[in-house]
């Protein structure tokens, strides 16, 4: 029996970046060989144990056959007989095919270490194509690993699995599992970019790719065409450290311009509730987790207003916060707030421009806070005041409450 370290880890070691997780795959060894030792059995579809005191997973050595369309399609068959060559066919790209022995030799059937010098991602044999998973690994690692480029042989491969109709059966929690994973790299751009050039993106998100070609106004966006603009967003995210949900909704923002009637470009007026129905077909398909989906709509519906809010009295600012429900979800509205700088400032030039309107929002927020809602309400009951009117009184105390700031304006940067 001989055990080595694989994938991930011998790769980020090698262009010396922290080694997070550890993947192990052993050879020569049956399941009871592994039970025997103590080994805890986690695998349904193929033999995967976890280490009795690391708890790091360790593979038998395996092969795969394919049997039906998608990437659950497969025989999967592992036996002492199958070699670490053989195991290592199998996986995606170069760069992920490389093991290390105990001693610290690097095994390289398949040329990895140096697609990682040329900085390139390429597929290690014709079996990338049984499994269309792996055209999102391939854009996440482009996202990531942002001065690697995509073999032309690969993305010639990727393109044709589009066209056999391999991405259509995937299922859609692995696509956003992909998907969120992709936004949270260091370029999320090149994600999209990459699913883009060999047609995945229109199978799996038509939503978005809808966007590319569709022109903005200049004065607005000097960077014209809203597919760019989107990819600029999301990268000021990136730039931003921004968490999961704010990138998504940064995605999803402007969904509703890759439908504008032609008479209306390209101003593209109502876009944001024609986003908001976009949105929630893509929420309701993908599984979208709550949390990504509530700021997502709280940002597609209100974008604008947060845009142009500089120009809006007291009364207005409540109305607005009070349509966020920023005061029981003021964390909610900070990553609202956060993800309209972003598209604030992917733009073409606008890349460090201050968004005065945050500022400005949420000292209107801090002062609604401060209003007794409880005190207000007994007032008016006292005044003998029910229902509405009981509300109509808070909104009036918060007014009040935000009139000097609206009157102030924005405190100088």
């Amino acid at each position: 029996m001989k055990i080595y370290q694989v994938g991930g880890a011998v790769r980020d070691a090698l262009l010396g970046l922290p080694v997070h997780d550890r993947d192990w795959v052993v050879v020569g060894a049956t399941p009871d060989d592994l039970l025997t030792q103590g080994y805890l059995p986690v695998g349904k579809d193929f033999p995967v144990f976890l280490h009795p005191q690391t708890k790091e997973e360790y593979s038998l050595a395996r092969t795969e056959r394919k049997t039906a369309p998608g990437y659950r399609g497969f025989a999967v068959h592992a036996a002492p007989g199958v070699t670490l060559e053989e195991d290592l066919a199998r996986r995606d790209l170069t760069i992920n095919a490389m093991a290390q022995d105990e001693a610290g030799q690097i095994m390289d059937p398949y040329q990895g270490r140096a697609d990682l010098q040329a900085r390139v991602l390429r597929h290690v044999t014709q079996a990338f194509a049984e499994d269309p998973v792996r055209i999102l690994r391939v854009a996440r690692f482009a996202a990531r690993f942002v001065d690697f480029s995509v073999a032309p042989e690969t993305l010639a491969l990727m393109r044709q699995m589009v066209q056999a109709g391999e991405v259509d059966h995937l299922v859609q929690e692995r696509v956003w599992q992909e998907l969120s994973r992709g936004l949270m790299q260091v370029q999320p751009s090149r994600f999209f970019e990459v699913l883009r050039d060999c047609g995945a993106l229109q199978r799996l998100l038509p939503e978005v790719d809808a966007l590319w070609g569709v022109p903005q106004t200049p004065e607005h966006h000097p960077e014209i065409d809203t597919g760019l603009h989107l990819m600029m967003v999301l990268d000021r995210a990136a730039a931003l450290q921004a968490p999961l949900e704010v990138r998504f909704a940064c995605l999803a923002h402007d969904l509703g311009k890759g439908n504008t009637p032609a008479d209306m470009l390209p101003r593209h007026i109502g876009h944001e509730q024609r986003g908001l129905r976009l949105l929630r077909g893509l929420c309701e398909r993908l599984r979208v987790p709550t949390d990504c989906r509530e700021l997502a709509e709280v940002v597609t519906r209100e974008h604008g207003n947060f845009h142009q809010s500089l120009g809006f009295g007291a009364a207005a600012l409540v109305r607005l916060i009070e349509r966020c429900d920023a005061l029981r979800k003021p964390e909610r509205f900070e990553q609202a707030l956060l993800a309209c700088l972003c598209d604030a400032q992917g733009r073409l030039g606008k890349q460090d421009e201050a968004y005065r309107q945050g500022e400005r929002l949420l000292r209107a927020l801090r002062a609604m806070q401060q209003v007794d809602s409880a005190a207000i309400a007994a007032q008016a009951q006292a005044q003998g005041l029910s229902g509405p009117r009981i509300g109509d009184w808070l909104r009036q105390a918060r007014t009040e409450a935000v009139a000097q700031i609206a009157a102030e304006g924005v405190a100088p940067t």
